[in-house]
Order: structure tokens, then C-alpha cells, then sequence
């Protein structure tokens, strides 16, 4: 009521406790009420089945962060709450018997007896956190919606709609308040958690978006009534959604928000896809590491006057979508020199390797797409990269010709449904690109399309399949991928209004040499997988978050380029017969420049970058 808000602030959190148990003062939920204080979701269940809830909260503390466990028959909470009643000091509770609701009800005083042999769990709310959401400007709307182990039940979560622009207070509000559910675990489209129409609510009622609002979903207590739910107890009691429990515990968030945070604990926010609409999140320290990556792969000794085509996060964006990504389609091949056989040129293939070794090294699935008539070269290729231990398992390689019209919807999607896409991610990596009369040019401007299969198609193909997010790395503007900086290409490069690429990618990264943006794209992943607020957000907040075992960080580290490494693929192109691309040199050399000390050293600055991250 508006004679409770006003008296709230004056008031003990006893006090108003004791005018809930009185049940007379219209006190129906307690959002917005004790601010500055934690509230609590309540869950009670049988002794018995106590240490195994206790379990599931220790092993999903984003939706179930555990505040206290009571003793049998304990009505009170010591830790969290002076003179405290948990029989009456809820405004309602739900009744449950075997499973099923059976009633709401004010009181639980009539259940005395049965409660001598129960338990009660008090566990973190959001609640606690919307004051200080309020005071940063964050207008407060929620809903809880839904839809991991005890009882193997679904994880509730709750929305909120967000303004664009506050993403990242938000993220920063929350992520700091752990026993509150901590950040959000997805920004974007609902139908990435599986929740087919916000509108519908499970629990609570439904919550409109707003001009420029994002949907942010938290993690929710209201879990514990579906773990209630799921194992079917004889009896138990919890809270009703939005009655919660009020603590004497002052909320974290509000101390944290007048604080500058670590930069590794400083979450940031960023867009990875519009289509469905889909946010990432990681550290300040992470983000500001992945931007000093690409500003190493974006030097320009060849002074071709790459910097023109820079935008920048392009790499942290493609990396982050990558790091969601589950299958993943590789794609190179650049035969500048159409007078040789092979016409390949030396970068692209090393550049698309490094990227593979690192992806299977994180367990994501990896193929490579290339012309037809280099098909059987590159499995030589990759069967010798295999030997010589530059990756760890060889990549499958497939052909796509485009013999059809509906041929790349078939290539990229099972039995052509864009609903079932074979991969979530595309990358095209120094890969002849598509001009916009419909040609294939080399930077001299010579037209090779006779050479080049359309895998363009596959890429413009994915631009209409919602979940397929695309990259191209090109040092040119006439790579695959680089239609997305086509005007830039056009004013700035020689050649550019014959040679740019016509065919955008989602995220386009430019480096000094296409290989170094393979390079730095194998190392932005690594860092991404060290970083504890990304991995907690890949993972939707859910399961205990535990650094990397020893055996997965040397995986992870043993997958990245190397100077050996590097100089041992390079080997292999030359005794295939393939050439470096400015010069036509059939040597150790990559467009013009000598492996050594143009490729080593680049190589060995990304490294000491991730190094640093260690």
C-alpha cells in the first residue's frame, strides 16, 4: 500500500515483519518493499530430503544462492533475521502434497506439528537488488517466466525489460549481488532459452517491452518450487511467488554499486546478433585484452593502407558469437596465381588451421569448405599438418559447388529446413570474394572466377537463416566477408570500385595479413575461455562455476599458434607447391613478407598478450 512505502524506511525490518504476520495490513507481495535489504525465497521440505536439496543449491547457485539452512523444526534464522517467524512472516505460502499444489495460504501455523520434521531453506531473491537498480536510472519492470541434479527440474528465470543503453550497469549491478542470482544469464530473444512467448508467464504476470527495450533474463528462485514440484515430496511448503521472506541483511548491491569495480569484475555488454536478437557478455580486463589483439593483427607492414577498413571490436564481437557457437564452417582459398598450379596463394590456410585447432580444442565442431578442384590438395595439406603436430585432429574437408538453387540452403540446413542449420557459424578467412558484377578479382584486378567456386552463396544464404552468424578476415577487401566495409574498399584501396567484395559478413575483420587474423582469433577464443563472467553467462548460470582443469587449460594453450607451429605449416604449403601471394615467391614468405621476422614476431606478440591473461 502507498501508507506501507512511505513507513518503510522509518521502520525495523521487524517491525515489519510483525506487521505481515498481523495479515491486516494489505501487504499482498513484497516487491518493492525493505530497500536496501535482502529478501528470500523460502523453500521447506522433510528432513530427509534435505541434504540433497542442499546439494542442488550448491551445484546451481545462480538460481538457488543458499542464505541459510534451519535445523529441524527451526522456525527462526539467526544469520539472517532477528525475532523471525517463518511459519507467519511471509505474506502467503503455496501448499504442496505429493507434487501438486494444493492451496495458498496465509498462515502455516496450522501445520505446526508436520514442521517439527522439516527444513527450511532460505535462498537469495532479486529482489534485492532493484533499488539500486532504480538509482542508477534502470527503470524496474519483471516478470518470472520459465522454461537442473535434484529432482532434474527446469531452471525458473526471471525478465526484465532494459534499455539498450543500461546494459551494462545492469550487468554490473548484478553481477556483483551473488546471493541475489548475480548477472544476467541471457540478454536477447527469449526463444534462446526455449520460452516460446514472454507474454505467457508461468509465474507472475507478463511484463511489456518498452521503445529500445532489451529482454534480460536472470536466474530465479522460484526454481526451488519446480525442484518441489519434481520430486513429488509428501508434503511441502514455499513461499508464493512475489511474498517473499525479509532479512535484516543489508543488500550487497548497494554498497557495490557506490564502488568502481575490478576490471575482471566488470562486466560489459555486446551485441552478437540481430537476428535472433542475442547479447554476450565478458570482463572489462578480457575486452580490453581482445582489443590490444586486434590492434597487433591490424599493423600494416605492407602499407597497403588496411587501417581504412578497421572496425573496431569486430574480432571480440565474432569471437564472442564464436564462443556460443556449437558447429562451425571453415572456408579458404585465394588462387591469385592463375598462371601456376596450384594457383593458392599462402595465406589463408595457415591462418584457417589455427582457428580449427583452437575451436576443436574447446569441443566445438569444425569442417572446412573449399573449390572442388583443390580438394584433394588440401587433404595432403591437412593429413601432413596432422603429422607434423600443428593440429591435433584432422578437420573435415567438403566441396560445394552450387548445382541447384536450393543447394546451399541443403548444404547448411538438414533436408533443407532452416529451422535445423548444420552450423551456427561461418567463417571465410582470405577467401576470393564476390564482386559486384558478379566476378572474382585478385588485387592486380585480373578476373579468376574460373578458378573459384560460390561458396559466397553459403554465405548469403546464411544471412536469411536466423542462428547462423557469419566472419570474414581479409587484408584487402576482396575476401569473402569484406562486403561489409565494400564503400571503404571502393575509396581507399587501389583497384577497390573493380575488386571489393560484394558479400557482407556479420563481422568483418580486417588484418595486415589474413593469416594474423586466424592468429588472432585462436587467441581472443583462448582468453574468452578463461574469463569466469563469460563462461558463467555461456552456461546460463547454471552448475557450479569451476576454473579449467589442468588438462583442458594445456588443450587450450597446446592449440595455439606458435612460431614453430606456424613455421611448420608454412613448410608444408611450400613442398605443396603453393606460393606467397604478393610475389609469387615459392618460399617461406606470406604476401611478400619473410616468415622470419615479419610472421614469428607478430606471433609471438599475440602470445605475450594472452600470456598475460594467464
Amino acid at each position: 500500500s502507498v501508507e506501507m512505502s512511505k513507513c518503510q524506511s522509518v521502520m525495523s525490518l521487524s517491525a515489519l515483519r510483525a506487521l505481515i504476520r498481523k495479515k491486516t495490513h494489505g501487504i499482498e507481495n513484497t516487491s518493492g518493499l525493505a530497500a536496501g535489504y535482502q529478501q528470500a525465497n523460502v523453500v521447506i521440505l522433510h528432513k530427509s530430503l534435505a541434504d540433497g536439496f542442499e546439494a542442488f543449491c550448491h551445484a546451481n547457485p545462480s538460481p538457488l544462492p543458499l542464505l541459510y539452512r534451519s535445523q529441524p523444526g527451526e522456525w527462526g534464522c539467526p544469520p539472517l533475521a532477528a525475532d523471525a517467524d517463518i511459519r507467519v512472516d511471509c505474506p502467503q505460502y503455496c501448499v504442496f502434497k505429493d507434487g501438486l499444489l494444493v492451496s495458498r495460504v496465509s498462515s502455516l501455523m496450522s501445520y505446526s506439528g508436520q514442521l517439527q520434521d522439516m527444513v527450511t531453506f532460505y535462498l537469495g531473491c532479486s529482489f534485492s537488488f532493484e533499488r539500486t537498480m532504480r538509482e542508477a536510472g534502470v527503470p524496474v519492470r519483471n516478470g518470472e517466466t520459465g522454461k537442473e541434479g535434484f529432482c532434474q527440474c527446469p531452471m525458473v528465470v526471471t525478465m526484465r525489460p532494459i534499455p539498450e543503453e543500461k546494459l551494462d550497469i545492469v550487468a554490473q549491478i548484478t553481477h556483483l549481488t551473488p546471493l541475489a542470482h548475480g548477472g544476467p544469464i541471457h540478454i536477447g530473444d527469449p526463444a534462446v532459452l526455449g520460452i516460446q512467448d514472454v507474454s505467457r508467464p508461468e509465474y507472475g504476470d507478463p511484463v511489456a517491452l518498452g521503445p529500445g527495450d532489451v529482454p534480460a533474463f536472470w536466474a530465479c528462485g522460484v526454481t526451488g518450487v519446480e525442484a518441489v514440484q519434481s520430486c513429488k515430496p509428501s508434503l511441502a511448503f514455499t513461499h508464493s511467488p512475489g511474498c517473499m521472506f525479509l532479512t535484516d541483511r543489508e543488500d550487497s548491491s548497494v554498497s557495490a554499486s557506490t564502488s568502481t569495480p575490478e576490471p575482471d569484475q566488470c562486466p560489459l555488454t555486446f551485441s552478437i546478433s540481430q537476428q535472433p536478437l542475442h547479447f554476450s557478455v565478458a570482463s572489462k580486463a578480457v575486452v580490453q585484452s581482445i582489443r590490444d589483439l586486434e590492434k597487433i593483427i591490424g599493423e600494416d607492414p605492407g602499407e597497403r593502407g588496411i587501417r581504412a577498413l578497421f572496425v573496431q571490436d569486430e574480432l571480440l564481437r565474432s569471437c564472442l558469437s564464436l564462443s556460443h557457437s556449437s558447429s562451425v564452417l571453415i572456408t579458404t582459398g585465394f588462387p591469385t596465381h592463375y598462371t601456376h598450379n596450384p594457383p593458392e596463394e599462402t595465406d589463408g590456410p595457415p591462418g584457417a588451421i589455427a582457428i580449427a585447432a583452437t575451436l576443436q580444442a574447446l569441443q566445438k565442431e569444425v569442417a572446412i569448405v573449399t573449390d572442388h578442384r583443390a580438394l584433394e590438395m588440401n587433404q595432403r595439406i591437412m593429413e601432413d599438418a596432422v603429422k607434423k603436430g600443428v593440429i591435433k585432429t584432422a578437420v573435415p574437408l567438403l566441396s560445394y559447388q552450387g548445382n541447384s538453387p536450393d543447394s546451399a540452403l541443403y548444404f547448411l540446413c538438414h533436408d533443407g529446413d532452416h529451422k535445423k542449420p548444420r552450423f551456427d557459424h561461418l567463417v571465410a578467412i582470405e577467401r576470393s570474394g564476390r564482386a559486384s558484377d558478379g566476378n572474382y578479382y585478385n588485387m592486380r584486378g585480373v578476373n579468376i572466377k574460373h578458378l573459384v567456386d560460390p561458396i559466397d552463396d553459403l554465405f548469403t544464404t546464411a544471412s536469411t537463416i536466423p542462428g547462423i552468424s557469419t566472419t570474414g578476415i581479409g587484408d584487402g577487401g576482396n575476401e569473402l566477408g569484406m562486403g561489409k566495409v565494400k564503400e571503404a574498399v571502393r575509396e581507399h584501396m587501389p583497384n577497390g570500385s573493380l575488386i571489393a567484395c560484394d558479400v557482407a559478413a556479420d563481422f568483418a575483420i580486417t588484418a595486415g595479413v589474413s593469416n594474423w587474423g586466424g592468429y588472432g582469433m585462436a587467441c581472443a577464443l583462448y582468453i574468452l575461455s578463461l574469463c569466469p563472467i563469460h563462461q558463467r553467462y555461456l552456461h546460463k548460470g547454471l552448475g557450479q562455476p569451476h576454473p579449467p582443469t589442468q588438462d583442458q587449460h594445456q588443450a587450450w594453450a597446446a592449440s595455439l599458434p606458435s612460431v614453430a607451429k606456424e613455421e611448420e605449416m608454412l613448410s608444408i604449403l611450400v613442398q605443396h607447391g603453393v606460393r606467397s601471394g604478393k610475389t609469387g615467391t615459392l618460399g617461406m614468405e606470406v604476401d611478400g613478407l619473410t616468415f622470419h621476422p615479419t610472421h614469428s614476431d607478430l606471433i609471438i606478440k599475440l602470445r605475450d598478450r594472452i600470456s598475460q591473461r594467464k
